[in-house]
């Protein structure tokens, strides 16, 4: 049996002077509580879901609860995860009235023949499928990340939550979620709800994707990190090189990334990115900046 490990992020784009006390206590209770599952023998794409779920749910990230209306006031989300051991994905974009879009983007992947639904279509399915919907909006998202990179003025927008998982079996999943931030074009589609862009898993490395999501569609960001590996690059380099291309082309942003012997990646260009994960060795780290929190 493989020593499990896994690696979560809550967004690129944190700025040194906002205060990420509730998130660093966060994110280590999310690894906490998915380090109980990984023990308890729980599946790499199980474990992925559920976390991303937490990180949904608490509102303190530019995902699920933590959504701001785009400029038609509406708010549109998106989810993507990917199996490594089977490669199957499923991926919801532009969902609205559902409180966690990575369970509807689960569900593509397990009940449809497809990889991804949009807009009305996701809502539809999400419906038929009993998921849970919002009831008051403007009482339920808290709009988060408001003073980050991903809040205007700045340029493109950007923030996500994603988690990278390896299970006792030696399975790797990977999940990701992002919601829309004040200034958003109403349609607009990132690299979030993309296998290849915003997620990947394979039989060699799983990889979440965060930041300008435009730019991580152009290079296909999370497979062309995972191919690096495949070809025999370490996963570091692969990753490191896959940030180093996106800021060439003047884009900014992270990833987080896993390997198959439970090595993990987490280059940013950004001024931080909140991540948090747990080592083969069983230990938990948590970092919003260079040094750890």
């Amino acid at each position: 049996m493989a020593r499990t490990a896994l690696i979560l992020h809550g967004g690129a784009g944190a700025r040194r002077e906002r205060n990420y006390d509730a998130e660093v206590v966060h994110m280590r209770e999310v690894v906490e509580a998915m380090k109980a599952r990984l023990d308890a023998g729980a599946s790499a794409v199980d474990v992925a879901v559920e976390a991303v779920i937490m990180l949904e749910d608490s509102g303190l990230y530019v995902a699920g609860r933590g959504a701001s209306p785009n400029l038609a006031g509406a708010y549109e989300l998106d989810a993507s995860l990917m199996d490594g051991a089977s490669g199957k994905a499923g991926a919801v974009a532009a969902l609205q009235g559902f409180r966690n879009p990575v369970v509807a983007a689960r569900a593509v992947m397990d009940r449809t023949p497809h990889v991804m639904l949009a807009g009305e279509g996701a809502a539809l399915f999400a419906h038929d499928q009993g998921l849970e919907p919002i009831g008051d909006e403007e009482a339920w998202f808290t709009r988060a990340g408001q003073g980050e990179d991903n809040h205007p003025p700045g340029g493109l927008s950007h923030g996500t939550v994603g988690c990278c998982v390896l299970d006792s079996e030696g399975r790797l999943a990977a999940a990701t979620s992002t919601a829309g931030v004040f200034g958003k074009m109403p349609g607009r589609v990132g690299d979030t709800p993309i296998p290849a862009a915003g997620t990947w898993a394979d039989d060699c490395a799983a990889v979440s994707c965060t930041g300008q999501g435009e730019y991580f569609i152009r290079v296909a960001a999370a497979a062309r990190t995972a191919f690096g590996v495949a070809a025999g690059q370490s996963l570091a380099d692969s990753a490191q090189a896959t940030i180093d291309r996106i800021g060439g082309l003047g884009g900014d942003g992270g990833l987080i990334a896993l390997d198959r012997a439970g090595n993990i990646a987490q280059p940013y260009n950004s001024q931080g990115m909140k991540r948090a994960w747990l080592t083969t060795d069983g230990e938990i780290g948590v970092q919003v900046f260079d040094q750890p929190a």
